[in-house]
């Protein structure tokens, strides 16, 4: 599949600030499942400089700096066009140590897996373990059974609510009462999947949806499975992620895959408001 995708966001403030460096994630990543064939970005008011980077997960973000003057607002405008390739998301045979949970990950993987395998300042949520298991119990420690549960139950009995600002919500919290945003249940996803010792980052991009849709930003799981690699799953609409998903950028922590950061002075007192424009097109 072939798109290209117009992505406007403004931010208003309500008094004059002065724009602190900002990081931008909004350039879609490039890999064996998609590649970006051009990419524009405009931002107001003009940076003094833009610098392309490579994070710690090969995403490519884009660091701005701003001259030290006053302003009400910021626009920042990317256009891409990119193309998909994965059709088929079960074309993937398991190594035969990773078919059945828990899996036993050799050492050299295990530290490379490490920052997807568990949260550094907390441990696994109570609620988040006792799903994975009762799911595991269900299938039978089958693990592609297991992801494809869980993505089904987590889309059946959750109610999708969209909130297009603040950090996930804790994973035992968005299950305990049945209601989130797409970032939301990717936490849920990848706290359940972390518990079973599945390593899983969060995902931050867009999805085709159907004619008609308002467009939004849009967020993922993707689990790392020894002989098939990061697989995606979306969980909000309960489908294995293939040719109409378009990544942005991926990370083991939610915020680091987050479009937008950064920060202006003086904060006291000012009042941000956040509006978008999303264009998504089949070519």
């Amino acid at each position: 599949m072939r798109y290209q995708i117009a992505h406007t966001t403004t931010y208003t403030y309500s008094l004059p600030v002065i724009l602190q460096p900002h990081l931008v994630r909004l350039r879609p990543r490039c890999d064996g499942t998609q590649s970006l064939s051009a990419f524009s970005l405009k931002v107001s008011p003009a940076p003094a400089n833009a610098s392309p980077l490579i994070d710690l997960d090969g995403n490519t973000p884009i660091k701005l700096w701003f001259p030290p003057e006053t302003v009400t607002h910021l626009e920042i405008a990317v256009l891409s066009q990119v193309e998909t390739y994965r059709t088929n998301p079960f074309n993937f045979l398991l190594d035969p140590w990773a078919i059945q949970l828990p899996i036993d990950y050799p050492l050299s993987l295990v530290s490379q897996l490490q920052p997807y395998l568990s949260a550094a300042d907390r441990p696994i949520d109570p609620i988040a373990l006792q799903l994975s298991q009762e799911l595991s119990h269900t299938v039978h420690n089958d693990t592609i059974s297991f992801l494809s549960q869980l993505n089904q139950q987590i889309h059946q009995t959750c109610r999708h609510t969209l909130r297009e600002t603040g950090d996930p919500l804790p994973a035992g919290l968005t299950w305990n009462q049945k209601l989130g945003s797409c970032r939301d249940f990717t936490v849920l996803f990848m706290e359940v999947c972390r518990a079973v010792g599945l390593a899983s980052r969060f995902v931050s991009g867009y999805q085709e949806g159907e004619p008609g849709w308002e467009r939004h930003l849009h967020a993922w799981v993707e689990v790392y499975l020894p002989g098939a690699g990061w697989r995606g799953y979306d969980p909000t609409q309960g489908l294995a992620v293939a040719d109409r998903h378009i990544a942005l950028v991926a990370s083991a922590h939610p915020k680091y895959a987050a479009p937008v950061t950064g920060s202006f002075a003086p904060a006291a007192g000012v009042q941000a408001t956040l509006k978008h424009s999303l264009s998504i097109q089949g070519l």
